[in-house]
């Protein structure tokens, strides 16, 4: 939930005596509309299905960042960017009970470009909605039916957790670098791994025209400029550029001054997680040493698990 304090729609709706209430839950919503009986209300940025009888209280009206009824559901701009989808768009709605699928009162379609990020298109669509959002309630309050959508052709995007965000360095370079644009603030970002701890990559491209390996292990650094701050890094078809790292915790540094060598491979190998699982097997035994002195190091669990088998 947005700070209350800093959030820019209750500063405007103090600053113009516009009521705020806050709902912690869906069963305070129909009393206050019962209670307030609009003559329409408008969601956006609100992630639950509302129930056919709050929609029956109302006329609702929802604002959905994506072509209708392409990307029903969740995370439609980043899927968008993430597919390589060459448009993405801004959707006005009524609601019905479904997910996204009520009649269509207004629609309009913005370009992908190469360069744009998520926040970049997020700005450009919401353009668009404050000047498109008004004019289309009017419309429905007015009587306008909208345009019914085409069932058929819907397909839905699922939720995403920052974890769905991990950098799969054989892919193609442009499969990366669309989930970093994707993933880019204020959105978690695509991470990879860097000595075992976990890295943003918050700003990349793709080399125009890389050197030619035919030899090749994805995730390999190859190249670093100090003075400029970029690292390059193989994929599975060619060389990305990266800019800048963010470590967890949101300290954002040039990526070469994080990664200083071009023996670094970024990622977790099965090398890695073997190596994490001998540490930690090796930490439990001397735990145990000290807490049972008497009993001496005793084998993780796995081990006895695998030598009955």
């Amino acid at each position: 939930m947005a700070d209350p304090v800093a959030d820019p729609v209750r500063i405007y709706a103090a600053e113009t005596n516009i009521p705020v209430w806050s709902l912690d839950g869906l069963p305070d919503l129909p009393g206050l509309v019962a209670r307030l009986r609009p003559d329409a209300v408008v969601i956006s940025s609100f992630n639950r299905i509302l129930p056919a009888s709050v929609l029956a209280l109302s006329r609702f009206i929802n604002v959905h960042y994506s072509p209708l009824p392409r990307y029903r559901g969740r995370a439609n701009v980043n899927w968008a960017i993430i597919n390589g989808d060459p448009i993405a768009a801004i959707s006005i709605h009524l609601v019905r009970p479904g997910l996204d699928d009520g009649n269509i009162l207004f629609q309009e379609q913005i370009s992908i470009t190469p360069i744009d990020t998520v926040q970049t298109l997020y700005e450009r669509l919401s353009g668009i909605q404050e000047r498109e959002l008004g004019p289309a309630v009017l419309r429905a309050i007015a009587g306008d039916p909208g345009t019914p959508q085409d069932h058929r052709a819907a397909t839905y995007g699922c939720g995403r957790s920052p974890d769905d965000g991990e950098i799969t360095w054989s892919a193609p370079s442009a499969v990366i670098d669309r989930l970093v644009r994707a993933l880019a603030p204020p959105f978690p970002g695509a991470f990879t791994h860097l000595q075992g701890r976990r890295v943003i990559v918050t700003r990349a491209e793709m080399r125009t025209a890389p050197l030619r390996f035919e030899g090749r292990v994805p995730g390999r650094v190859v190249d670093r400029s100090s003075r400029e701050g970029w690292a390059d890094v193989l994929t599975g078809d060619g060389v990305l550029r990266l800019f800048e790292l963010a470590v967890e915790g949101g300290t954002t540094a040039p990526a070469a001054a994080l990664i200083r060598s071009t023996r670094t491979t970024l990622g977790l190998s099965r090398l890695d997680l073997l190596r994490c699982i001998e540490d930690l097997a090796r930490r439990v035994s001397t735990l145990e040493a000290l807490v049972h002195p008497t009993m001496g190091p005793v084998q993780p669990a796995f081990d006895d698990h695998i030598m009955s088998e």
